[in-house]
């Protein structure tokens, strides 16, 4: 194991050698390098399921519209659009000035202009059973079953859904949507996996699986900065493949990595202190960038009666469940067992940062150990009371024990077993895990995405919980069809309201992205999807 790491480690140095020694004669090259512990499973854009995938195929592609700071929708590759009345016909108009990556299925080997039927090819190419793309689910029962995608020209393409669909425009930000080059993708079939190639901020230039990864800077971007200069402006990005987080941390602590992204456990004492800030030594060595995080962690709880898992479960009585939400002291867990990373959760299921603000209206459950036993009484919970048993996942074995031990306090025995997530995952999808840890990323910045998990017609994924409510389900699709803003919100922050009634979750803590970063690197900014963002990142040595 010491030699493997060792070898790694030599492994990354020759790597970021190679990139400065690879670039045009100069010195003062700028290589932005970081770790990832999950690995990279593809750099195919169609199969962008998890973070890791998503940062680096952010760097190499563009998408038709992405997110800003402020979780906008703004134009990339269009630079607008037009909806019809009826909300089901999306017109794009496109840039007219960008470049695909130089590539040897091209003509001379040079990177030829993106056009309309580019983004046909991406969008079809994702819904085609022979892709098998992890994320045919964004268009499947949204799009025109006939017609869906139409390049009208070069620069206009449409997009005709079946009904209105307000969150298309986030969905189209999605890294799922990025837009590729018909020629490469058939040139390298499944191999395009290795061998991608988009209209990004970086090209690709090698990778040497489980090792490193590098990107290079693209001098034909079409993207300019603010004050009108060119992007991006680093000259490589160099990705190692460290699987150990303390390995991380050492890489990081002699400067061989620019930043990390959270901070594990078994250092964050180290680190921060227990209000979340950087302890005194480390202040002025390096910045700590925080942000509220478009993920819930939560804990689940199966509703679907009908299933023998809950026919004898005390959860399915609703005192239980609210009386479980009481219990927790979530500001603590949150300060003694998190660093204050993230917040509690004591609105509903929606987290902060969201338009429509339904963790500041929507009032949810704060620790109130007398109200809990006074629910449990009404529901008739004695010392014969059955064990409930939590699922959970290794790295959050200490929460579960802390919610166990607080649910003890007012007369509710948990017991809790610890599996590995694969496990944790089929069990929940197959309707098996009673009372279950759970988190919700936001898949685009839209409330709707959090709600959808409790929509009746919607498999397990999302309603892992297999709630049903006829009077949330209509106000759901209700939500789907309104185009006034304010009147939709409003219409959230109901349906949120009725899952805080209702009790099918207890939301735990509202995530924040954290990010590690040397005081040399500028321009990285932190942001609510935590999509890490290197084009206007630079190195100040």
């Amino acid at each position: 194991m010491i030699f493997k790491k060792k070898y790694k480690i030599f492994i990354f140095g020759i790597v970021v050698l190679l990139v400065a020694c690879t670039q045009k004669q100069g010195v003062g090259k700028k290589v932005f390098s970081y770790n990832e512990t999950a690995g990279i499973a593809t750099l195919d854009p169609a199969f962008a399921k998890n973070q890791s995938i998503m940062w680096a195929v952010h760097q190499l592609y563009n998408t038709l519209v992405e997110v800003d700071s402020n979780l906008n929708i703004v134009p990339s590759l269009a630079t607008k659009w037009i909806v019809s009345s009826n909300r089901k016909m999306y017109t794009f108009y496109l840039r007219n000035d960008v470049f695909f990556h130089d590539n040897t299925a091209f003509k001379n080997g040079k990177g030829r202009k993106m056009n309309a039927h580019d983004v046909a090819y991406s969008f079809n190419r994702i819904m085609d059973k022979q892709t098998a793309s992890s994320g045919a689910w964004i268009f499947n029962n949204r799009v025109d079953s006939i017609e869906p995608f139409k390049a009208i020209n070069d620069t206009v393409f449409q997009l005709k859904l079946l009904q209105p669909f307000h969150p298309i425009l986030g969905i189209l930000s999605m890294q799922y949507c990025s837009i590729v080059p018909k020629e490469v993708v058939e040139k390298y079939g499944k191999d395009f996996r290795n061998n991608p190639c988009g209209t990004g901020a970086f090209k690709f230039f090698m990778w040497q699986e489980g090792q490193a990864l590098v990107l290079h800077k693209n001098e034909y971007y079409w993207e300019k900065d603010v004050d009108g200069s060119r992007l991006p402006k680093l000259d490589a990005i160099a990705i190692s493949f460290f699987d150990n987080k303390a390995t991380e941390f050492l890489q990081f602590r002699q400067g061989k990595l620019s930043f990390i992204n959270d901070i594990d456990a078994s250092f964050k004492d180290e680190v921060l202190s227990k209000t979340g800030e950087l302890r005194n030594e480390w202040k002025g060595k390096l910045m700590l960038n925080k942000h509220a995080y478009l993920n819930t962690e939560y804990l689940g709880i199966l509703m679907d009666e009908n299933n023998e898992v809950v026919k004898n479960s005390p959860l399915k009585i609703k005192a239980v469940r609210k009386a479980i939400n009481y219990a927790i002291n979530k500001k603590q867990l949150m300060m003694y067992m998190r660093n204050s990373i993230g917040f509690a959760a004591e609105s509903g299921f929606v987290p902060y940062g969201l338009p429509g603000n339904n963790a500041l209206q929507v009032k949810g459950y704060e620790y109130n150990i007398t109200q809990a036993k006074t629910l449990l009484k009404e529901a008739g919970v004695n010392n014969n009371f059955p064990t409930i048993k939590l699922l959970t996942i290794p790295v959050y074995a200490d929460v579960a024990s802390f919610i166990a031990k607080q649910c003890e306090e007012v007369g509710l025995k948990i017991q809790v077993e610890v599996v590995q997530k694969s496990l944790l995952l089929e069990q929940t999808a197959k309707s098996k895990a009673l009372f279950f840890r759970g988190s919700w990323i936001a898949d685009y910045p839209d409330a709707e995405n959090y709600l959808a998990v409790f929509y009746s017609k919607n498999p397990a994924p999302p309603n892992y919980t297999r709630y049903k409510n006829p009077t949330y389900d209509k106000l759901y699709e209700q939500a789907l069809q309104e185009n006034n803003d304010s009147i939709r919100y409003n219409l959230y922050r109901t349906m949120d309201s009725l899952i805080v009634e209702d009790a099918p979750v207890v939301p735990i803590w509202y995530d924040m992205v954290i990010h590690l970063v040397h005081n040399k690197i500028k321009g990285l900014l932190p942001n609510a999807l935590n999509l890490l963002d290197l084009r206007k990142v630079n190195i100040i040595e």
